[in-house]
């Protein structure tokens, strides 16, 4: 275990130069309690043949190690080597709605194979021309269809709220779940500072019983980069606060998806500064 009351893992997609196998040695050996799987295709192509195959040999290694598992899927080129992030489930033309719910649909099935504590997808940014309205009835038709296959399999679906898509806001997940009452939350606590929405301490606390996963990294006010801790303005103490102070027991998920190029030294800062935040913390 990493520390009392809390559990870690690191996101793949700061790892993306690595085989998976690689990756996960590397979060393992820095005593990480879990890996957050994106799906990419370097890293376990849900879209190729042999899928199952692979999900369940990763599923050995990860309980070798002891290692929990959350999934991701803000891969960017997996469906569309055009276009960034397409289609979604705002996308206008049905067939690329149908796409983007087959492959979520998928994630859940490996998830279900992982054991995952839980599935992290998010809704995706209007095309132009495209009415809100008519996104909006989109997005809710897809979500329900993926909530229906995640308590099919019995996986956590957790959306989550994107700086610049038709979710953005907290208040904007809110008021989807007011609709979708099965949905729970993927809070990326960096995205509070770019929203301004809400402290992300603040944000823990509030939507603590909906929470079903948490991104952590540090950020700037205003600014969507993703960036090593004590580079940003996150009070990062305050957020392990409060997830400590909810007794929050599913990973917390170290996010650096622009490290790639150096994750053999930041997937072990990282976690060595967490631990070196809550042991000042704590004297």
């Amino acid at each position: 275990m990493t520390m009392p009351g809390l559990r870690f893992a690191y996101n793949t997609n700061g790892a993306a130069n690595h085989r998976l196998a690689d990756a996960v040695a590397l979060i393992a050996d820095a005593g990480y309690d879990g890996v957050a799987l994106t799906l990419d295709h370097h890293h376990l192509d849900p879209m190729e043949d042999g899928w199952v195959g692979r999900a369940e040999a990763l599923a050995r290694g990860l309980h070798g190690r002891g290692l929990g598992c959350v999934i991701e899927t803000g891969a960017r080129y997996l469906l569309d080597p055009r276009a960034k992030h397409e289609p979604t489930l705002l996308t206008p033309s049905a067939e690329g709605r149908a796409r983007r719910v087959a492959f979520l649909r998928r994630a859940i099935d490996i998830g279900a194979i992982l054991n995952a504590e839980a599935v992290s997808f998010w809704a995706g940014v209007p095309r132009p021309g495209v009415d809100r309205g008519e996104a909006g009835a989109w997005l809710v038709q897809g979500v329900a269809q993926v909530l229906d296959h995640a308590r099919s399999r019995g996986v956590t679906a957790a959306l989550e709220p994107e700086p610049g898509m038709l979710v953005e806001t907290l208040d904007d997940w809110a008021l989807l779940r007011a609709e979708l009452p099965g949905l729970t939350l993927a809070l990326d606590l960096g995205h509070c500072l770019v929203t301004q929405e809400r402290e992300p301490a603040a944000a823990v606390r509030e939507f603590a019983p909906h929470l079903g996963t948490v991104a952590i990294e540090d950020m700037r006010r205003g600014d969507h980069t993703h960036l090593p801790f004590g580079e940003g303005d996150m009070d990062i103490p305050a957020c392990l606060d409060a997830l400590e102070g909810i007794g929050f027991a599913r990973l917390v998920c170290v996010e650096l998806s622009r490290e790639s190029h150096r994750a053999d030294r930041m997937i072990p800062q990282s976690l060595e500064w967490l631990r070196r935040c809550r042991e000042e913390r704590t004297r």
